[in-house]
């Protein structure tokens, strides 16, 4: 399959569930946001508590004193595997596609909340610890949580137009291009892990030895 081809169909496919995209796109950021407000109704204490925490982690870091590399890439990967395979499972199943919307929006909860707090505890340098921190593996992490996330919605909803009908082929067809979203998993979560595992922590030190 050329290239040409290649483009040609991911256009097709993006024109195709186009709205599903906005959509799921729309309520991921949706969630961001509200991650980001959540921090504003922190009580004074709860803020403080967590920045102890977030400073004595920021201390460790300095002294490189974190998880070993190896151990974080394996803790990354299976934790971001187990998260979007339940999401492409639960797309099998027509009533888990509310579930896959609450997943989503709450990753964009989780990552929204992160930026929030880091930004609101410490200004403008709270922003870059989080650009560090949280951007380099999400910049692959976020477009696949919103790519599986249309394909088990998709699924889910062209199971349900078939079934009351007696369309076992083309679903068995659709079920095997859906399953190789698993490759894509594996693919961008691997690189996502040890991004998270390796990247992210030399940037996150330098960032601080440069902030002190």
């Amino acid at each position: 399959m050329n290239k040409q081809r290649i483009q040609e169909l991911l256009f097709y496919h993006i024109q195709k569930h186009s709205s599903v995209y906005l959509f799921v796109t729309v309520l991921f950021f949706i969630g961001v946001v509200f991650g980001a407000v959540v921090v504003n109704s922190l009580n004074l204490g709860q803020k403080e508590d967590l920045f102890y925490y977030l400073d004595r982690f920021f201390g460790q870091v300095t002294k490189g004193e974190v998880a070993n590399s190896a151990d974080i890439l394996k803790q990354s990967f299976w934790h971001n595997i187990k998260y979007l395979g339940f999401i492409w499972i639960l797309g099998i199943s027509v009533i888990g596609l509310p579930v896959v919307l609450v997943l989503l929006f709450l990753k964009g909860i989780v990552i929204g909340f992160t930026v929030g707090f880091l930004v609101n505890q410490m200004g403008f340098h709270g922003f870059l610890l989080s650009f560090v921190s949280v951007f380099p593996q999400n910049l692959f992490l976020i477009p696949l949580f919103i790519v599986v996330s249309t394909l088990s919605l998709s699924f889910s909803l062209k199971l349900m137009k078939q079934f009351v009908r007696s369309g076992s082929e083309t679903m068995v067809a659709a079920f095997m291009r859906y399953s190789t979203v698993i490759l894509l998993i594996l693919a961008v979560v691997t690189i996502s892990s040890t991004l998270e595992a390796y990247a992210s922590p030399f940037l996150m030190k330098t960032t601080l030895s440069f902030l002190e």
